[in-house]
């Protein structure tokens, strides 16, 4: 099988048992990028340093030096965080061509434990958005479907790992942008609980939602890769000081357990919606039946202030980046405009932002300006966050009778691109499901569960769990992704479509 094939940890094996080195790994995701991305449009940016930095690991394994699990992986990194060396975007004109003096937090983690960045991803500029359409730089394609979108605003990173050029990926999520691109590419997304993982370096939308987590194919890769990038960072006044258990060893024990017996799985009534595609609902309900086949116990909650997540979500959201996006004023770094015949700082500042912004980004800001001025403050910003307060009231309620949380990951299938584009509320919904967990800073899981019959297009769950307990995410996890492939024969992306003819993909027969 080629190497691009391996999941991170199969491939960390081959890697430390000498069987391959860092170099050939990196070599043949580099490769693959260039044979796929001219279609799938995942990367802005490939790391000139990657094959250097692959050797130099190579070299110090030879040496005998000991390194961490996954030391010489390639990882693919979502555009909104700093990294030394590389342009950092977040996906706008604004901030073209800028190379940040430091590195993310999360990323001086990925180096010190000797992983090789391949690039930076696309994204919808700024983070906003729900399906990659909104990128300064032109959309993202889905890897199963290439006139479909790959969800967003993470996807980049989510089409890079389901379209095997790059084995693993960080995103960032502030209302379902890791688990809600991980449902639409068959992939595997998590968001940490809120402030596990430091947000230094990452270019901020909203502060009190933004969480940087892990894109992969397989449960335990992403369970890799939080282990790495969490725990506490001083430079993060949001950052927990709690201590973690490894992911991981979650996700090992999850692999291995016999049943799930003694689980008690609560479904949100209010995210199983009538209105929900006929395939995401049919999916979601067999992966249920499963869970209690292996001895789960399914419990209906009711959460019913979820039915104004949305609405204060798209209130809060807005205000926080009027404020974040106010520092890209054309004074100190970024793009600069100057007007036809000179002008004012202000002059400046309104020609640099009206060119730079795109038309997504100038609407968030006017709305969060609007909704945070004097006369409305209470009235939109003040009452949002009381709904919010409500949100995570309700996740209590929930938590106090069950273990853990399941729902769909969206509403739908991937849609196809340019379909919503022309109607932001529509746009908006695609999120609905994923939005109370950020409200609430809880930790979620978008792991996939199947093909919707009747577009063939991936699905995925959301398993959500109370604050810090984030390993109940990889153990409930990895049952169930090895349940679903024992009972399919198969991993799910083994079905996915051949981006080139030339490559044949060893998939076992049979409808998933």
């Amino acid at each position: 099988m080629s190497l691009i094939y391996l999941s991170a940890a199969e491939l960390s094996a081959k890697l430390g048992s000498g069987e391959v080195s860092s170099v050939e790994a990196t070599q043949a995701h580099l490769d693959r990028i260039t044979a796929v991305d001219g279609d799938v449009h995942a990367f802005l940016h490939i790391n000139a340093e990657a094959l250097k930095t692959a050797a130099d690991v190579d070299a110090r394994r030879a040496a005998g030096e000991q390194l961490g699990e996954l030391a010489g992986v390639p990882i693919a990194i979502k555009d909104v965080l700093c990294t030394i060396g590389m342009p950092s975007t977040a996906g706008s004109r604004i901030l073209e061509g800028w190379i940040p003096p430091y590195d993310a937090t999360v990323v001086s983690r990925l180096r010190a434990a000797n992983l090789i960045p391949l690039g930076k991803t696309n994204m919808d500029e700024f983070a906003m958005g729900s399906s990659t359409e909104h990128s300064a730089y032109g959309p993202t394609h889905n890897p199963w479907d290439l006139e479909r979108i790959p969800g967003g605003s993470g996807g980049g990173s989510a089409a890079a790992v389901a379209a095997f050029e790059a084995p693993i990926a960080l995103g960032s999520d502030t209302g379902g942008s890791i688990r809600q691109p991980a449902a639409v590419t068959g992939s595997v997304g998590v968001k940490p609980t809120y402030g596990s993982v430091s947000r230094y370096g990452a270019i901020a939308l909203a502060s009190s939602l933004d969480q940087v987590g892990p894109v992969s194919r397989t449960v335990l890769d992403s369970a890799l890769v939080h282990d790495i990038i969490g725990g506490h960072d001083p430079r993060d006044s949001t950052s927990l000081k709690d201590t973690w258990p490894s992911f991981a060893a979650a996700a090992r024990a999850g692999a291995t357990a016999e049943s799930l017996k003694g689980l008690r799985v609560g479904v949100v009534k209010q995210l199983d919606a009538p209105g929900f595609q006929d395939g995401v609902k049919l999916r979601f309900h067999e992966s249920l039946a499963m869970m209690e086949e292996a001895g789960a116990e399914i419990v209906e909650v009711s959460a019913p202030n979820f039915e104004y997540a949305v609405a204060a979500y798209y209130l809060i959201l807005p205000a926080e980046a009027s404020s974040n996006l106010a520092r890209f004023d054309s004074v100190r770094f970024g793009l600069r405009v100057n007007p036809a015949g000179g002008g004012t700082v202000e002059d400046v500042m309104a020609a640099t932002r009206g060119a730079g912004f795109g038309a997504e980004v100038k609407r968030r800001i006017i709305l969060g300006t609007y909704a945070l001025s004097a006369g409305y403050y209470d009235e939109y910003y003040g009452s949002a966050q009381k709904v919010r307060t409500l949100i995570q009231r309700d996740f209590d309620a929930a938590f106090a009778q069950v273990d853990v949380l399941v729902s769909p990951s969206a509403p739908t299938t991937a849609f196809k691109l340019g379909e919503k584009i022309d109607d932001p509320l529509a746009m908006y919904l695609n999120d609905v499901t994923t939005i109370p967990a950020n409200l609430a800073g809880i930790p979620g899981m978008g792991l996939p569960i199947g093909l919707a019959p009747e577009d063939g297009l991936p699905v995925g769950l959301q398993i959500m769990a109370p604050a810090r307990a984030d390993d109940r995410l990889y153990k409930l996890g990895a049952t169930l992704e090895r349940m679903l492939e024992e009972k399919w024969g198969h991993t799910l992306l083994s079905q996915a479509p051949n981006l080139t003819p030339t490559e044949m993909f060893a998939a076992s027969e049979g409808a998933v």
